[in-house]
Order: C-alpha cells, then structure tokens, then sequence
C-alpha cells in the first residue's frame, strides 16, 4: 500500500514539476511575443519592460488558475447536489449565497476600478502631457542651438575685429588681449580663446561665473578644423556642466583665403540647468516608452484587479463551504431523519450534539415522533375500524351505481337547493344530456322552458298534495321526438324531516304507448279486413256476370251501363287492395334472418328504380368496411322501396335522392341514409309519420312507413327522419350488425 501511495505522489509531483515548468516557458514565450508586438525601441529599458510583461503573464496565469479553480468547485458543488438533492441542497444555497453576496459588491468594484484605471492610465498618456513634454524638450533643443549659433556670431564678430585691426601680430598682442577681455564682457559670454595658426592659445577671457577647475582647452581636432577654414559648434562636458564651443577661423588681410588663428567661443551651461534639460530629456523619453506599454500596463492593473476579485470570490467560496459544512450535516441528519419519518418509520432518533437553536430542534423532532408514535397506534386501532366501515360503505355505494347504471328508468338527484348530483345513464339518454355537463348545475338552469313548467307545475302539485311523492305522464321534445314519459318525483327528508332535496324517476312510456297503438290498430285493420272482404266477391262477380248477359240489350242505354259496371269493378278491386294491405299489416310474417351484404341489397333495389323512374337522379355511397348483416332480405328490401316510393312521391317524379351506409365500430352499427331535395316533412308531423294510418298524401293509406317501422323493430332497429339541408328530408335506418 505505502509503495503504491509512494509511486502515485511521485507521479504527483512529477506532474506538478511539469505544470511549473510549462507554465515558466509559457511565461517566456508570451513576454517574449508581447515585446516583440509592442516594437520597443532600441534605447528602451529592457529589464524593466521584460519585468511589466512577466508580471502581467504570471498575474494571467494566476487568474486562469483561479477562475478554473472556482469554476471546478460550482461544478462539483452542482453534481453534488444532483447526486443527493438531500444533503447538498441546503450547501448548494448557503455557498452560493456567499458566492453572490461577495460577487455583486466586488464586482461592482471591480468595474469602478476599471473604469478609475482606464482613466488614470488615460490621463497619463494625455496628448497635453506629450505636448508639453515634447515643448519642453524643444525649448531645451533651442537653447543648445541659440546658444551654437550665438557662439558662431560672436566668433565671427572678434575674428573680424582682429582680422581688421590685424591683432594676431605679436606687436598687437595687448590689444588682442583688452579686445577679447572686453567683447566677452560685451557680448557675456562663458569663456573666449584665440589660437595662432600654430595652435598656440594667445589669449583666454573667462567669466567670472565657469569654474576654472572644471574648464579644459578644445580637442586638438577641432582647432584644426578651424584652422581649416570651417566654422563648427561643439557640446563638451566640463564637470557636471556642459560647454557649448563655437570654433571659428581668422583669415589674414593679406590673402583671404589664408586662415591665421582660430577664435573659440564658449557659452557655459551650469549643472543646475543642465540637470533640468537632461530630466526633461529623459522624461520624454520615458514618456514615449510608456506610452509604447500603455495597454499592456493597463492590462496588467486590470488583470491584477481582476486576480484579486476571484480571490475574494474564491475566498467566500471556502467561507461558504466551511460554514455550510459546519451548518448542513445536523440538518442533513434531521432531513434523513424526516424522511425516514415520512416513509412511516416513526422509530427513528438523533442525537443531538449541541445546545443551539439546531440542537433545540433536534429535541423537538426526537419529542415529536414519540408523540406521532403514541398517536399512530391509536390512530391505527381507528384506521381498521374506519376502514371496515369505509368498505362497507364503498360497497354499498359501488352497488347503487351498479342498480342506477342499468336499472331502465332516468334517476336524477338534487339537493335542497336544486343541484344536480348524480344521473343515470338512462336520464343521460332520454334528455340527451351529458353528466359531466349537468352535474353541480341548477336543475333549473339545465331544463329549457317548456319543460321547466311541468317540472315547476309537479313541485307545486306535489307541495299542495302534501306528500312526499307523486306520479304523473309527460310529454317531452327531444331531439326532434316526442317522449312520453312516466314522472314519479319523490322528496328526500332525514330522520328529522329536514329537506336533503328530491330524486326523478322517468320511464319511457313512447314505444310501449307505440306499441299499443300498433296492434290496436292491426286488431282494427284485422276486423275490418274480415267484414269487408266478404260481401266484395259476390258484388264483384255480380257486376261482371250483370255486364256479360245484359249490355247487348241495352241499345239506348249501353254507354251509362257500360260505365256503370266498370266502376263498380274497378271499386271492388281497390277496396279488395286497401283490404290486402289492411291483411299484411294485421299479420306481419315473422322474420328469417340470414347473412346478407346490405350494400349489394341497396344497388340491386337501386337498380329496379333507375330504369322505372328517368327523372330522379341516384346516387350511392358506400361503406367497404360493412360487415355482412343477418337481416330477413326480403323484408329489408321491403323497407328500402317503401322509403324511396315516398321520396319519390314527394319530389314529384324529379330530383336527386342520396344513399349511404355507414359502419359505426363502437356501436356495432350499420347506418342507412337515405336523403332527397324534396319538400321536407314539417317537424310537427315527424313524430306521428310511423304511426298507422298516418299520411301526409292524399291517397296515402298511412301503412307503408308503418311496416318500415315494424320491420325494423322486429330486426332491433331504429328508424327515424330528420332534415336535409338545405331542403328535404333524410330517412336514418339502424341495424345491428351483430
């Protein structure tokens, strides 16, 4: 184990003497290249330079390193709290906490102080500033050059007065003397010199004010310059002090070509000003440099700043992190403890470890779940007695829903004020409502008007009666239809006699009051079949055999007895066809269902009437999905001419009729319509037009739709009319396809 630890720190410090050694060399290479981009003159201070951009790497280098190191630990300190949300949760908040308290105020300094840099280091490099250097030094030029051309002037000034006066002669060499001794008096100058052409100095004048000391003669170059014939100026340092000389030749008066001595005129600059011109130099040109460096020493200021910033943020990260630590793990032990609480282990206890408000609750949560313990047990003696009863309950309820969902009648509740709270499937169907519609709604606000005032004229009937129910038969409008229904309404009344509201009951008395009607109706067509049809045989055969033996005998009279036979014949025969109809209603054979495709019924039926009747247009649409339905064929096709006999009645021998089928999966059902642009039927007529005897032609007998609706119940179908838009009516026929 130790030999291992050991070959991991080596590699550990291995990568650490990497790291340091990179980071050195990268150090090198950027101070290098920033260098080299800035272009610093040759004159520069290098050491100094090569020092600023080395410091702005490592300060780079420092803050990449910080910023990684804060970076890494939200990071972690995020996967932390994703791995346990419990116990990372409250630290996640507590060091961000401190991270965002500390982030805002230096952050806020940090671009106060930016700004303040940016503007230092503006100032600084101030083009007035470099202007007044730059005047400065100019001012400084000018001197040194006023100063050359003055000595020059005043060179040739004394060559000429000794060049006219002839004063190189040694005769003449007191006068040269009081000469150069008064022009420098005249002229103020530092120090006056007069060489022979021998190189031998004649006369020296010197001010009061050069120090003798720090004087030296010119360099022997520049007296043979002179003595050349060209005038020059020389800046030499005497001392601390600088020495301004202007050299200028003599010619003889003999030959002007030919130089004689030389004049030397020295202007002395004192230490003091020198001092000042040297700085004033040195400071433009360090004005220059640092203007060369303003951005990267700007930069460096701000990446300082910015290196202190993220070590506050990285301090209040580890402020944030210790205080958490110390705060989140008797917290963490009490959410785990919660937890383990919630999950319905009430067993569980901490101990607590100091007397702090975090250590108070603690002790309240130990003395909470002694207390939760002692009241689950006797919560879970009433939870087995309650539950007991609630099963009970349930079943009891469960079995009320099951009685209301498939008793026939419409059940509908309401409270005392009048809200809906429960109905049944078959109310749902007779009102053509639905539960999650009506359900905590007035019943008042549900029931249109008209039928508003039967319900509100049962509740007064049943308030005047003084009982707790009554019955009564009712006629609603549904849909279209005309319902008969059976009304019992009974009050509901505690053990007290309070009112908790009133329960409907509704019974659909429409097929059954149909039904009746029906076979009255076939029981009246029965007898009067049997009465008519008697006596119609013999009154037929009598008025064929009266219009066979004496027509011939009637010569006068034979057209009125010709007519007259034939009408009674063509009598009987009608009342011999209403009384076949009357039969086949009375006795409607029983049906023989057998598998048949309705689609192939339709177009062979269509078929018969395209070629009988030219005027009217067909056309069919049918359903490829439909399942074979067992139907009696016959009677079915029976159904089919009766609706489209109608149809074409009532469109007069012209107009287009529609037919379609559709398969309805959810139901099981096959639906037939049959559409035509005819007239219509009016609303109020809908409701009787299945009902025996009920037509709306003239020479309608009133049983054609009477059988469709007879045959249709007989297979367990529905058939009814509604509107076609925009005009004409639509035929519904529903089969089972089951």
């Amino acid at each position: 184990m130790s030999a291992r630890l050991s070959t991991e720190e080596r590699k550990k410090r291995i990568r650490e003497a990497v790291i340091i050694v990179l980071s050195v060399i990268l150090i090198i290479i950027l101070t290098r290249a920033e260098i080299s981009l800035t272009q610093l003159s040759s004159d520069a201070k290098l050491g100094s330079n090569v020092a600023i951009f080395a410091v702005i790497n490592v300060v780079i280098l420092l803050v990449i390193l910080l910023v990684y190191l804060v970076s890494r630990n939200v990071v972690k300190l995020f996967v932390e709290s994703r791995s346990n949300p419990l116990a990372k949760r409250l630290r996640t908040k507590l060091v961000l906490s401190f991270v965002g308290l500390s982030l805002v105020p230096t952050m806020l300094l940090f671009f106060a102080a930016a700004g303040f840099i940016n503007n230092t280091v503006h100032n600084w490099f101030n083009t007035k500033v470099e202007s007044s250097l730059s005047e400065s030094l100019e001012v400084a030029q000018t001197y040194y050059k006023n100063s050359a051309s003055n000595s020059l002037y005043y060179g040739r000034q004394i060559s000429s007065f000794i060049k006219d006066r002839k004063l190189l002669n040694d005769d003449n060499l007191p006068q040269l003397e009081a000469l150069i001794h008064q022009k420098q008096k005249e002229y103020n100058l530092g120090v006056v010199e007069v060489y022979s052409a021998q190189r031998e100095e004649l006369v020296r004048a010197t001010n009061p004010s050069v120090p003798k000391a720090e004087f030296t003669n010119p360099a022997s170059e520049d007296i043979n310059q002179g003595l050349a014939g060209n005038e020059l100026t020389r800046v030499n340092q005497v001392g601390k002090a600088d020495l301004i000389r202007g050299i200028v030749p003599v010619y003889s008066t003999w030959n002007k070509a030919d130089v004689v001595g030389v004049v030397v005129v020295n202007y002395y600059v004192p230490y003091s000003l020198v001092s000042k011109m040297k700085e004033i130099t040195q400071s433009y040109h360090e004005f220059r440099q640092l203007k060369i460096l303003k951005n990267p020493i700007r930069s460096g200021y701000i990446i300082t700043l910015f290196l202190i910033t993220t070590v506050i943020i990285f301090f209040a990260y580890w402020m944030g992190v210790y205080l958490a630590n110390s705060m989140t793990k008797p917290i963490q032990e009490l959410a785990e403890a919660t937890r383990i609480v919630a999950d319905g282990n009430l067993d569980v206890r901490i101990e607590s470890h100091s007397d702090d408000e975090i250590g108070l609750l603690v002790q309240s949560f130990n003395r909470m779940t002694e207390d939760l313990r002692t009241k689950q047990q006797a919560i879970n003696v009433s939870n087995i007695e309650l539950s007991r009863i609630n099963q009970e309950i349930e079943r009891r309820r469960q079995y009320m829903e099951i009685v209301l969902r498939n008793v026939a009648a419409g059940v509908i509740s309401t409270d005392r004020e009048g809200v809906i709270r429960t109905i049944n499937k078959s109310a749902e169907r007779l009102l053509n409502v639905s539960s999650d519609a009506v359900q905590g709604l007035n019943f008042r606000n549900v029931i249109k008007d008209k039928h508003l005032e039967i319900v509100n004229e049962s509740l007064r009937d049943l308030i005047q009666s003084k009982h707790d129910s009554i019955s009564r038969q009712i006629f609603l409008d549904v849909r279209g239809t005309r319902l008969a229904l059976h009304l019992h309404l009974t009050m509901l009344r505690d053990e007290s006699g309070e009112n908790l509201g009133m329960v409907v009951v509704l019974d659909d008395l429409t097929q059954m009051m149909r039904a009746q009607r029906m076979a009255a109706w076939r029981e009246v067509a029965r007898r009067i079949a049997h009465e008519i049809k008697n006596p119609l045989t013999p009154i037929q055969l009598s008025a064929q055999r009266l219009r066979k033996r004496y027509l011939s005998r009637f010569s006068d009279d034979e057209k009125v007895f010709d007519e007259c036979t034939e009408m009674i014949i063509k009598s009987v025969d009608d009342l011999k066809n209403l009384v076949n109809e009357f039969s086949n209603f009375a006795r409607m054979p029983a049906i023989q269902p057998e598998p048949n495709d309705i689609n192939a019924l339709i177009r062979e039926t269509l078929t018969l009437y395209q070629e009988a009747h030219r005027g009217v247009v067909f056309n069919f649409v049918q359903d490829d999905v439909m399942p074979q339905l067992t139907i009696d064929r016959d009677q079915i096709k029976r159904v089919i001419i009766n609706i489209l006999e109608n149809a074409v009645a009532a469109m007069e021998e012209k107009g287009n009729i529609a037919l379609s089928t559709v398969y309805d999966p959810v139901l099981k059902m096959a639906v037939i319509n049959i559409a035509d642009d005819g007239p219509g039927v009016p609303p109020e007529d809908k409701q009787r037009l299945f009902e025996p005897y009920f037509s709306t032609k003239k020479s309608g007998t009133g049983l054609g739709l009477a059988i469709v609706s007879s045959i249709i119940a007989d297979h367990g179908g529905f058939v009814r009319v509604r509107d076609n838009k925009p005009r004409g009516a639509v035929f519904v026929v529903e089969l089972p396809t089951g």
